[in-house]
């Protein structure tokens, strides 16, 4: 039997991307997928959910294709109450996935926040933020009654340190701050909730924006600072879209999984502690690795990645205090 056999579980935003390599391993893992999206068919390869239902059913899964436009709450207000019906009530994954602001994002790449439209905010957090509160509260409602579920939100070390730009940045911490405190008062529900940090991924846009000359751009940790890393450089070796999937599919049946909730989860260092690899066979590195921190690093410090040892990590207490702006 599969592992999420008779599982109900729910990936917003699963046209493509990160979202469609999380639906792809839990339907290939037993659970029935209801995936979001604007786009149910399109041309074949630009992503549709017609087109994530029809590779999970080529693995022996189930998916079913809701059309949402996750910034009208009354669109995602009819998604659960769909579920509810579906299913008597049944949810026991929630994936908050979608996101809206990529292409917003990488228009604006060089630009400070004061010199683009504050609509920005919007295209950002609208999507990435608010609907997942809304997302959360619905399905919350369908698995107190059950006191069990799982709900994880897709995060980044964008929400640690700068990264992109200030909205970005602030809808990150927003959503991992969400998890913790939504992790303490679902705790006596026995549902876990928590962000899933993930790494520099390879997603469509981000391999065509390589492909397309993108290696000239820098992703800078201090827009003041001349410290860079090159787009390709970060993103060349970085996870599949379904590493994340792999992660959340082993949560969703670890009997431990409680001890997690109300947490802040690095993908990868999650990954090492249950032996779980990428699926092309490769072991992720954490971005707690000196050799992944080493391109943030001043010039000046980079020498120690000659002395220490490969695979070492920095603490994530070490991180947290250099991060920290309290004084």
């Amino acid at each position: 039997m599969r592992s999420l056999a008779n599982k109900i579980a729910l990936v917003t935003g699963a046209t493509r991307g990160i979202g469609k390599g999380i639906a792809l391993q839990l339907g290939e893992s037993g659970a029935k997928v209801y995936i979001t999206g604007r786009t149910l068919r399109s041309k074949k390869g630009s992503g549709s959910l017609e087109e994530t239902v029809d590779e999970i059913k080529k693995r022996g899964g189930e998916a079913i294709p809701v059309e949402c436009d996750h910034e009208k709450s009354e669109q995602v207000e009819e998604l659960f109450k769909r579920i509810s019906k579906d299913q008597n009530g049944q949810l026991d994954i929630l994936v908050n996935n979608a996101y809206k602001g990529v292409g917003t994002i990488l228009e604006n790449m060089r630009l400070k926040f004061w010199e683009y439209d504050p609509s920005v905010w919007d295209d950002i957090n609208n999507v990435g933020l608010r609907n997942h509160y809304i997302c959360t509260v619905f399905a919350s409602k369908l698995m107190i009654p059950r006191q069990k579920g799982l709900i994880v939100n897709i995060s980044s070390f964008g929400g640690q340190r700068y990264l992109f730009n200030v909205p970005y940045g602030v809808g990150k911490a927003a959503l991992d701050r969400m998890a913790v405190d939504c992790g303490i008062e679902l705790k006596k529900h026995k549902i876990a909730c928590l962000s899933l940090m993930l790494g520099a991924v390879r997603t469509e846009t981000m391999t065509d924006l390589v492909s397309k000359g993108g290696e000239k751009l820098k992703l800078k940790s201090d827009p003041n600072s001349k410290t860079n890393v090159g787009l390709k450089e970060m993103f060349d070796q970085g996870e599949t879209v379904e590493f994340g999937g792999k992660i959340i599919t082993n949560m969703a049946s670890n009997s431990k999984i409680m001890k997690y909730s109300g947490k802040i989860v690095i993908a990868s260092d999650y990954a090492d502690k249950y032996g779980i690899k990428d699926i092309d066979g490769r072991r992720v590195p954490s971005h707690r690795e000196l050799q992944n921190i080493a391109p943030f690093l001043p010039k000046n410090l980079r020498f120690l990645t000659s002395i220490l040892p490969g695979g070492f990590k920095i603490p994530q207490a070490f991180i947290d205090i250099a991060n920290s702006k309290y004084i």
